[in-house]
């Protein structure tokens, strides 16, 4: 089982209100619990255990992509990382404003997104003064735990 397979199994996991999952396979064995809050993962894997090569793979493209972004250029934004696993959503619903914008002038307490994490939807608000530089996450899109969200100018 490569690194994708497990998130996607975690992603699953979370949405699906199952409390445990446990697989085994070929001396690999992954057990997935969740609690209403975080989602824990414990997986043995023997000391012979080789992933395989999409596995190893995997890094380029966020090297790629870490490539693209100067990194002058961010280190004087303050980066709001997501304090959860679950689905990004800009706008309370389809029909509802968005919360944010490129450019908006936000302060602490603004509500900036939302995150549904077990059919619980949670307003994540801005922890500082600023200005939205970019959003970094696409509407309803699965985001990981500390997944950067947006880039925030501090005023």
């Amino acid at each position: 089982m490569d690194i994708k397979q497990i998130q996607d199994l975690i992603r699953f996991v979370s949405k699906s209100g199952v409390n445990e999952v446990s697989i085994e396979q070929e001396g690999f064995k992954i057990t997935i619990k969740t609690n209403q809050a975080p989602t824990y993962v414990s997986a043995t894997v023997p000391a012979e255990f080789h992933p395989a090569a999409p596995a190893t793979a995997a890094p380029a493209p966020v090297a790629a992509a870490a490539a693209e972004a100067p990194v002058a250029d961010t280190s004087k934004y303050i980066t709001v990382r997501s304090p959860m696993i679950g689905t990004f959503y800009r706008s309370a619903s389809p029909d509802k404003p968005l919360f944010v914008n490129v450019g908006d002038e936000i302060k602490p307490g603004s509500v900036l997104c939302i995150i549904e994490a077990m059919k619980l939807f949670n307003e994540i608000e801005a922890e500082v003064s600023g200005r939205v530089v970019k959003i970094l996450v696409d509407n309803a899109s699965p985001v990981e735990y500390d997944q950067p969200l947006f880039l925030v100018e501090p005023i």
